[in-house]
């Protein structure tokens, strides 16, 4: 690439010459369906003629899409298929952080049926950066953020490198109730209904026919938290999921279970508690008293990370916003 400009006026024209080597339509999209997201996301001209792409608006406008299409280039020369879907995360990357998008989706975690799973925002990659470095990590974030999914794999990973023995997922049941008991069936029946999201995450990336085999052995184990009491825990990589739904109690008790070479993840929505009316979550008191302990972090993450349809983006945004106007209406109505 070489970047050449040419400033007249309060215009400026950005050329970008495509390497040779590279196809215009993985870059451009059939039909041109890549590039028409480009256009729509910016306030500027774009002309391509052969391999030369030239951009002309306003300084910082080209600037931003010139440094959007090096950032789609080097994707391609990554290995990476440019789809409308990262595209747009590309482009809200270059908008509005101060990263590079070709670092953020190519840093994979796993590699698992041909398919790799990577972050997909800025947020998500810090989250993967503190699952990697940190023994206890807590994510808090709305649904579809891949709190659960990329905590799953780097287990999954941890396990393939032999720095874990064994994995350990498991979710407090606190939806069941007393309710539990009136459901047919045995325990494991009855709970099975609140792993089956931890089981999902695990199909799509253990090979189906060695996965019962794991789980016979324990080196895969998947079990409600109150099955987590009494017990240390070693050489584990264990997942707490759902957090919010853990009283002050739970959460103690699950975090003083970590043993030798274990490290674990706590995630979980402080937006979706389903304790009793007046009843504390553990994953609120927890960020006010472990805070200032090394060796573990606290990622939140937010609308922006979430990787579901573009709609669930919006609906997350819109309750937040919702949340905090009722929270400022109740602290202007106190005394």
């Amino acid at each position: 690439m070489n970047p050449e400009e040419q400033v007249a006026g309060t215009s400026t024209q950005v050329k970008i010459l495509v390497p040779g080597s590279q196809s215009m339509v993985s870059l451009l999209g059939e039909r041109d369906e890549l590039l028409k997201l480009v256009e729509a996301a910016f306030d500027s001209h774009i002309l391509v003629r052969g391999n030369e792409i030239t951009i002309t608006g306003v300084e910082a406008e080209t600037e931003r899409v010139a440094r959007l299409f090096e950032e789609l280039i080097e994707l391609i020369e990554r290995g990476q298929q440019l789809t409308p879907s990262s595209v747009g995360k590309t482009i809200d990357m270059i908008k509005e952080d101060d990263v590079r998008p070709s670092e953020v989706l190519t840093d994979v975690l796993l590699t698992s049926r041909g398919r790799s799973i990577a972050p997909q925002t800025v947020g998500q990659k810090g989250y993967v950066d503190a699952l990697r470095r940190s023994t206890l990590v807590f994510a808090i974030g709305p649904a579809g953020t891949g709190k659960t999914y990329l905590a799953v794999a780097t287990a999954v990973r941890a396990l393939q490198a032999r720095e874990v023995s064994r994995i350990i997922l498991t979710r407090p049941a606190v939806e069941a109730g007393e309710k539990l008991g009136f459901l047919p069936g045995t325990l494991y029946e009855k709970i099975d209904p609140y792993l089956r999201p931890l089981y999902d995450a695990l199909y799509e990336m253990i090979d189906p026919d060695s996965f019962p085999r794991l789980v016979e052995r324990g080196t895969i184990e998947i079990a409600p938290l109150a099955f987590m009491r009494g017990r240390t825990l070693n050489n584990s990589f264990i997942i707490l999921d759902e957090a919010q739904n853990t009283s002050p109690e739970q959460m103690k008790m699950f975090l003083t279970r970590l043993g030798f070479g274990s490290r674990a993840v706590v995630n979980g929505d402080i937006t979706q508690v389903d304790l009793p009316p007046g009843q504390r979550s553990g994953l609120i008191v927890v960020e006010e008293i472990l805070q200032e302990i090394e060796g573990l972090e606290f990622v939140h993450l937010g609308a922006r990370d979430v990787v579901r349809h573009k709609i669930v983006q919006d609906i997350v945004e819109a309750y937040r916003r919702y949340g905090e106007q009722r929270d400022g209406e109740a602290g202007s109505t106190r005394p």
